[in-house]
């Protein structure tokens, strides 16, 4: 017992309550954001507009002053030249500097060098990724209280800080607050920061980064619902200069179209929908999001194709095949009446066997049923065969196709000879 309450440590003695609120209130008046912002103003007038030495000035301010507690305060002056009130407007009343974005000349090589400033401060001190994350967040929500030059200026520089990584595309969901795209304001500064973006990378660099948020099928929403159109969406921003944007919010939105028509599709077979029933739905599809014969024939193929668990053995499968095909023969005609239509699905024939193995030696014998199906002609399978099938399993296939070949090449002569030879 004696040995354990001499290895007792002795207590500390402990701060006073009245000590610790001094302690609290000195800490409170030492890092007050007024006194910071002060600090911050200050240094930027003695530095003047060059940007190289505003860049040095706040890397070695950052050793001094508390970035990460004031961090808003910050990003605030260098973009509007003091701290914003709510609404993005300055106090009549509060210190300003004109050493900022806001006060800068409006041209994308001006924003390129406070762009700098903003990747060095960063990659200086990495903790404040985050807090300038969410500045460009609140900075968008406050477009309306800007000018549409401080606008202009705002949308370059984002769209610079977008294209080199600094900033992550889910930005732009701030863009989407309903009072801003009723009045307009989200569609005007999308045009100037998508410029700026394209112009530093291109455009399928911007199709990544919008894909890796889930931005990528948003776009149309920077317009009121009643606007939310492709043609709107083409003719505002093909107009505006961005028809390289233009045509990624069609192309994307066929995609989109093209997904939702196969999954419509395969439960429509699933249910066994009469096919009338069926061609009717796949053409209106068509005329409304404007698809192709050629990728509707596709994705009939491969929704026939998916509808059905195929035998592992490979001499059972191709009479599996066949006997599924010739239900689905009515369906795939409604939608080959043009050679090019014939030509996609042949090639789509030969990716599929290729891929599946199964399948290697069913290839003429699925051809043969669609040729008797009137679901293909005899030009395009010629085509076909003489040079527009593909690369995979080509030696293969055109093996099978080379006796059929020659009886459509003798058509004409034998009439009585390719009957007995498709019988």
């Amino acid at each position: 017992r004696v040995s354990f309450m001499n290895n007792q440590k002795p207590q500390k003695p402990t701060l006073s309550g009245q000590r610790f609120k001094t302690r609290k209130r000195d800490e409170k008046e030492r890092f007050d954001p007024t006194q910071f912002q002060d600090c911050i103003i200050q240094g930027l007038t003695e530095t003047g507009t060059d940007l190289e030495a505003v860049a040095k000035f706040l890397d070695a301010s950052g050793a001094k002053l508390d970035y990460r507690r004031y961090a808003e305060t910050l990003f605030d002056i260098l973009v509007a030249g003091g701290m914003l009130a709510p609404g993005g407007t300055l106090a009549d009343d509060m210190t300003r500097t004109n050493v900022c974005v806001f006060a800068a000349q409006e041209d994308l090589e001006t924003m390129q060098a406070f762009a700098q400033v903003f990747n060095k401060l960063i990659r200086r001190y990495k903790y404040l990724e985050k807090g300038f994350e969410d500045e460009v967040k609140k900075l968008l929500l406050f477009l309306k209280g800007f000018s549409e030059s401080e606008r202009n200026k705002l949308a370059m520089l984002t769209g610079i800080l977008l294209a080199n990584g600094t900033l992550n595309a889910s930005i732009l969901n701030s863009l989407y607050n309903e009072n801003l795209v009723k009045e307009g304001v989200s569609a005007a500064f999308a045009v100037k920061l998508f410029k700026s973006w394209i112009n530093e990378k291109d455009i399928n660099a911007v199709a990544v980064s919008l894909r890796k948020v889930n931005m990528d099928n948003r776009l149309m929403e920077l317009f009121p619902a009643n606007k939310q159109s492709v043609e709107h969406f083409s003719k505002y921003f093909t107009e505006a200069g961005l028809k390289e944007l233009s045509e990624y919010v069609r192309n994307q939105q066929s995609i989109g179209a093209r997904k939702e028509l196969q999954k419509e599709l395969q439960e429509q077979m699933s249910r066994g929908d009469p096919f009338k029933d069926i061609i009717l739905y796949v053409k209106e599809e068509m005329k409304k999001n404007n698809i192709s014969e050629q990728t509707v024939v596709a994705i009939i193929w491969s929704s026939v194709m998916s509808t059905v668990e195929w035998n592992k053995k490979e001499e059972l499968v191709a009479e599996q095949a066949i006997k599924h095909l010739k239900q689905y023969s009515p369906l795939l005609a409604a939608f080959t009446t043009q050679g090019q239509s014939e030509l996609t699905l042949l090639l789509k024939i030969q990716e599929y066997c290729y891929d599946n193995i199964h399948f290697m030696k069913a290839f003429q014998k699925i051809v043969v049923l669609f040729y008797k199906a009137e679901v293909l002609s005899e030009e395009p399978i010629l085509k076909w065969y003489k040079d527009a099938h593909l690369a995979k399993g080509k030696s293969v296939f055109l093996e099978q196709m080379k006796k059929f070949v020659e009886w459509l090449k003798n058509a004409e002569e034998g009439n009585q000879q390719l009957s007995s030879y498709l019988d």
